[in-house]
């Protein structure tokens, strides 16, 4: 930081220097001293008057970078912890599909609190701005969204259709935080 501030006081040195020589030449030109020290007196208010123009400028722009920059954290400071939660959601939802009817029958106060916990982290997700992308067997692939993690020649599918979804992306605001990990079919035509 020590260099810009060296530059704008060498910059000053010069332009007193600049302004010397000016007032030096309108002298040996001919005109009054009162003339050449109201025409440097011009010339030193006009260097200052654009110095104070750029500062105002400069002032301005840090203020959007660091309004821009608060609103920067305030929406995506916290993604690295949703980044975390992710495999909680996975695995509550992991858990809820593997459960049989004999089990939900067996052990309903279980499935019922799983289900509530679940329930409970979209709940605190949808309140920090984290969606879920849920694609759909026969939908598009879209890169933008999904990850490929494999593809294959399934009859009776269009070239770049989803036919598996391995886990559901999530989005954080209008980031991606992670993919939705697909198969795509491959068949040609």
């Amino acid at each position: 930081m020590a260099e810009p501030k060296e530059q704008g006081f060498l910059d000053d040195i010069e332009e007193a220097a600049a302004e010397e020589r000016d007032a030096a030449d309108a002298v040996d030109q001919g005109t009054s001293p009162q003339e050449a020290e109201i025409d440097a007196l011009r010339a030193e208010r006009d260097a200052l008057q654009d110095k104070f123009m750029r500062a105002l400028a400069d002032a301005e722009n840090a203020r959007k970078r660091s309004d821009k920059d608060r609103r920067e954290a305030e929406n995506y400071g916290g993604s690295r912890l949703a980044r975390d939660m992710l495999p909680v959601h996975d695995n509550l939802k992991r858990a809820l599909d593997t459960i049989t009817e004999d089990q939900r029958a067996a052990s309903g106060a279980l499935v019922e609190g799983i289900e509530l916990t679940l329930r409970e982290l979209l709940n605190v997700f949808a309140k920090h701005g984290i969606t879920v992308i849920d694609p759909q067997v026969g939908d598009r692939f879209d890169p933008q969204h999904h990850e490929a993690m494999f593809e294959a020649p399934l009859p009776g599918t269009k070239s770049g259709e989803i036919i598996q979804v391995s886990t559901q992306g999530f989005m954080l605001h209008d980031r991606i935080l992670r993919p939705a990990q697909v198969g795509v079919s491959s068949n040609k035509g």
